[in-house]
């Protein structure tokens, strides 16, 4: 397998521009990961990369190599994976990538009755609000909101995602309730900061009447964490728009209550990624339909949706 070996560590060094951040993907030093290329350039007769003390790059025969290799090593990597697999039962490390927020409080609780129905996979889960690179990072899925799909990426929405104006009974007592989204400029404001803009976020609520207005309050409060937002709105320091993923546990024990019935925005889906392959490997293939699965289920989707909280 060391064939195999030598051209794993070519063409992640190759993609990611750098041996060490090759060896950080595979799991060993740099020093290995340059031995490796090494040995695949000696075998080949022809020198793949450019190096310097400060960069890393392709040369012209080293292009052309991982243009005619890099599909196909990847099938191969496929085919071996879930040929190892434990009497043909999935196997091997899963790195799936998720919000931190979003994946405790709705994924962790699936990975009990997962590892029981298939014990042979690893679960290697990235908790981060950032979106990760799917293809870059060596993740097998990930799953959030908003990640720019790239050539080679597909996905499976697994909920549709709205933002609810929320706020504390302590807070609202005393206060007049408001009727419209303009009324919320009457409120304290925990808003959120935009993570591509650095800018508060600004929403526009509608209604099933196909009414619409402007959701802006005084800002008092500003956060790049929704799961933040909700602590705070709890703790009586004001108004703020969150994602029902974040809302409707809230609602629902009355820690938070809903103002604006019936007015909402649509924030997007939360979907699961994978990358596009005709041989997807067992590990990933079952996850991946294992979560949509409990998505579909009713009593999931209810968590979600707005109208519920109504």
């Amino acid at each position: 397998m060391e064939p195999l070996n030598y051209l794993e560590s070519f063409i992640h060094a190759a993609e990611t521009g750098s041996f060490s951040a090759a060896a950080r993907r595979l799991g060993i030093t740099p020093a290995a990961v340059s031995k490796n290329v090494a040995r695949l350039e000696a075998s080949l007769g022809v020198r793949l990369f450019q190096r310097s003390t400060r960069s890393l790059t392709l040369t012209g025969a080293g292009e052309r190599f991982l243009h005619q290799v890099g599909g196909a090593f990847s099938t191969v990597q496929d085919a071996i994976a879930n040929a190892a697999a434990d009497e043909g039962q999935p196997a091997g490390v899963l790195k799936v990538g998720m919000a931190l927020a979003f994946g405790r409080e709705y994924l962790l609780p699936l990975l009990d009755g997962f590892l029981e129905r298939y014990p042979a996979v690893l679960p290697d889960w990235h908790f981060d609000n950032r979106q990760v690179d799917l293809v870059g990072g060596g993740f097998d899925a990930a799953i959030g909101g908003g990640i720019e799909l790239a050539p080679g990426v597909v996905a499976r929405e697994l909920t549709k995602v709205n933002m609810v104006a929320v706020a504390s009974p302590g807070y609202m007592q005393g206060r007049e309730w408001p009727r419209h989204p303009s009324d919320l400029a009457q409120f304290d404001g925990i808003v959120r900061r935009s993570a591509g803009t650095g800018r508060a976020k600004v929403w526009t609520l509608a209604n099933d009447s196909g009414d619409e207005g402007l959701a802006t309050s005084r800002p008092r409060i500003i956060f790049d964490d929704p799961e933040a937002m909700a602590h705070a709105a709890m703790r009586g320091l004001g108004v703020a728009l969150l994602p029902m993923p974040h809302a409707s546990r809230w609602l629902k024990n009355g820690a938070l209550v809903r103002l604006l019935p019936g007015w909402r925005a649509d924030a997007g889906p939360v979907s699961i990624y994978y990358a596009s392959k005709k041989l997807l490997p067992q590990k990933t293939r079952v996850f991946v339909e294992y979560v949509v699965e409990h998505f579909r289920r009713p009593e999931v989707a209810a968590i979600f949706d707005s109208r519920n909280f109504d």
